[in-house]
């Protein structure tokens, strides 16, 4: 990956502040690609669609967030991982806003993103049905296997080893795999 382009912070005369910040929001966007979700290592903050908003002012530097879900127990370890890794790129301050509507989902995440969890071994979500936007919320289609491509598949448990996913079994590999909730 290229290392995004920085500005350099301009220089400031005494007594005469500059009104232009030292990077742009298109650098902290590539840096925070580089920062991995601690419990899906394959997916950084921002293919997981945690990453909501960048501003970039004189001042510093706002990330706006979204939890996968409201007791994430991830979310300390991605919050320092996001400001020490701006940090060591020599963005400071950085701010950390959390907001939780709406509510983050997994039609959050590209294709791509996807596609690397399957790599990975964990089954990809699918598209949610959002009956009234709030409570009821379905999933589309059976679970595929990430190992065999079968939908001959069941679920064993719905806590898998994070919250965010479940314990499934293929009948056609029998392979046990964990899938991702579409939320």
């Amino acid at each position: 990956m290229r290392e995004p382009a920085l500005r350099a912070r301009p220089e400031r005369s005494e007594g005469s502040p500059t009104d232009e910040p030292a990077v742009t929001a298109d650098a902290v966007w590539e840096l925070l690609d580089q920062v991995m979700d601690p419990e899906v290592p394959v997916l950084s903050v921002v293919a997981l669609g945690i990453v909501r908003d960048v501003r970039v002012d004189t001042d510093g530097v706002t990330v706006v967030i979204t939890p996968t879900y409201s007791g994430c127990p991830a979310m300390q370890v991605i919050e320092h991982d996001i400001v020490s890794g701006l940090a060591a790129h020599g963005i400071e301050p950085v701010r950390l806003e959390t907001v939780f509507n709406p509510a983050w989902t997994t039609d959050w995440m590209s294709d791509e993103a996807k596609a690397k969890l399957v790599a990975y071994g964990i089954a990809a979500p699918g598209k949610t049905e959002r009956d009234d936007g709030l409570v009821t919320l379905t999933r589309r289609g059976a679970v595929t296997c990430p190992y065999c491509q079968s939908t001959k598949t069941t679920v064993k448990s719905e806590f898998g080893s994070t919250a965010c996913k479940s314990i499934h079994y293929c009948e056609s590999c029998k392979q046990p795999f964990e899938g991702f909730k579409a939320i």
